[in-house]
């Protein structure tokens, strides 16, 4: 079985047209967004109705939490700008995403659970970095009896395997669609493989690839730079920081 994970889209509809069409070609068995759909770009609704079209499961990331927060109609900051650029509707999507989702799968070697967060089990802002204390992630995990949690928020993917006694804990940070921030300006998104037979005794049960796809970044920054959004963010677009 094959699960694609993919985040921090960020309004960037060239990023994600591209996403989709790697995404057609792999063909995984589902398909879930960590959340930030929206900021630091021009098709905030584009992107939103793509998500909605595609009826893909969806938590909400920062970007939306932040809409949930009032503004002055002439507020220049990413939320604001953001906020007048959503529609009604989408913002109200947006504004009602649940903070996390979790699956659950039976196998021969017992219950596997998955968590799916945009920044970590702890809050939606959060930052579980690659070094985040490992305490910390197995005290959040055991809470919600999970073996995986996902993530993004960070923007810079890894795989991180945590030994608990006989059992095995993974934390994967799935990296971002439309604002890269680890030096490579290439779209990131998860594809996860499940063996017939995985196990939580297994540090192999999950195999985690991370797909880069290159995109028209070019259309993407200038979108960004005939906006009222800071040239600064067209800067850090493109160096992936």
């Amino acid at each position: 079985m094959k699960i694609a994970f993919f985040s921090d889209i960020h309004a960037n509809l060239p990023a994600l047209d591209a996403f989709f069409q790697d995404i057609d070609k792999v063909q995984p068995d589902a398909l879930y967004c960590l959340g930030d759909l929206v900021g630091y770009n021009v098709w905030a609704n584009e992107v939103v109705e793509a998500i909605r079209k595609r009826r893909i499961p969806t938590i909400m990331g920062n970007h939306e939490e932040a809409l949930l927060l009032p503004t002055e109609e002439n507020d220049r900051s990413n939320r604001g700008i953001t906020g007048r650029l959503l529609t009604a509707e989408n913002k109200h999507y947006l504004m009602n995403l649940p903070r996390h989702l979790q699956l659950d799968f039976e196998t021969n070697g017992g219950r596997f659970s998955f968590l799916l967060v945009h920044g970590s089990p702890k809050a939606v802002n959060d930052y579980l970095v690659e070094d985040y204390p490992e305490g910390e992630i197995t005290e959040m995990m055991n809470a919600h009896q999970a073996q995986v949690v996902l993530c993004g928020h960070t923007h810079i993917p890894y795989h991180r395997k945590i030994k608990t006694g006989i059992d095995y804990m993974h934390v994967v940070n799935i990296g971002s669609v439309g604002r890269p921030k680890d030096g490579d300006s290439r779209l990131c998104y998860a594809l996860i493989t499940l063996d017939e037979n995985f196990s939580k005794h297994n540090p192999n049960a999950i195999r985690v690839e991370f797909r880069r796809v290159s995109y028209e970044i070019d259309t993407a920054v200038k979108a960004i730079e005939e906006s009222e959004f800071p040239d600064e963010y067209a800067d850090l677009l493109m160096q992936a920081k």
